[in-house]
């Protein structure tokens, strides 16, 4: 029987590699987009869904149940990216990152737990950031939220246990996707104190994201954890110096770290 996977976010970027590379695979997939009608031309199809509106969450995941009987694997992919001096980003944006990033895909995750309950299997792949391991200025709410989310997975997998469901974070670094065009990205003030420093960092993100790796190493990563019988806790995907420097974050003091962080973003 071939696997039912759901992909938050299925769209564009890494969520329609992923999804695109488990077709290939033989899997049965679905994709989620707030506007599946932009969308004629997946490979998959695409529902209608909005991680930070219950009713939407609800309404994708019963129509998923309803045409296959259960789901197998869901992974949640949605999220945004956020850029800006912490100081200068307004709180409805900083509460639509973590609504987006964090709240979101936990009710999706309290959605779909009780279908693979009863179905007596499960594995939930929650994709979060090497972001998310460390503080980085310009981007400190969404490594905040992404970190946020690798914690929650930490309880939630062991909470879950005793059901035959398993769950796991995957951390991507940086890929040549869209997701600098869908930031909300602070604007550059005229009189900001943060003027000169942040705009510089803006243009090293954007960068670094279109120099970024293909979409398909993280789509044949989580292929191979679905195969996987017991996922471990915390996968990271990218550039060796990317996932190295959650390495470095553990064994240098954090000043030195700090200053590293610094030297890299030319600060």
């Amino acid at each position: 029987m071939s696997k039912i996977v759901l992909i938050t976010g299925g769209s564009s970027g890494i969520g329609k590699s992923v999804g695109e590379f488990l077709v290939q695979k033989g899997f049965i997939v679905y994709g989620t987009s707030r506007s599946p009608e932009k969308y004629p031309e997946s490979k998959f199809p695409i529902v209608a869904l909005d991680v930070t509106k219950k009713e939407t969450i609800t309404s994708a995941i019963n129509h998923v149940l309803s045409k296959e009987g259960h789901i197998d694997v869901l992974i949640n992919n949605a999220g945004v990216g956020i850029t800006g001096p912490i100081e200068e980003i307004p709180e409805s944006e900083i509460k639509n990152n973590f609504d987006t990033n964090l709240f979101g895909p936990i009710n999706v995750i309290k959605a779909v737990l009780p279908s693979m309950r009863a179905h007596g299997s499960g594995l939930i792949i929650n994709v979060t950031s090497i972001a998310g391991y460390m503080g980085l200025p310009y981007r400190g709410i969404y490594s905040a939220s992404k970190g946020a989310f690798e914690l929650v997975t930490e309880a939630f997998r062991m909470e879950i246990k005793d059901f035959n469901i398993q769950m796991t974070n995957v951390a991507p670094g940086d890929f040549a996707t869209n997701i600098a065009s869908g930031r909300y990205h602070a604007p550059i003030l005229e009189n900001s104190p943060y003027k000169i420093p942040y705009g510089n960092t803006l243009k090293l993100m954007d960068t670094h994201v279109d120099e970024g790796k293909d979409p398909l190493l993280m789509a044949k990563a989580i292929f191979k954890i679905i195969n996987t019988p017991k996922p471990k806790v915390h996968y990271k995907i990218g550039e060796f110096m990317q996932k190295f420097s959650i390495v470095l974050k553990r064994i240098l003091p954090d000043k030195t770290y700090e200053k590293l962080l610094l030297k890299h973003y030319k600060l």
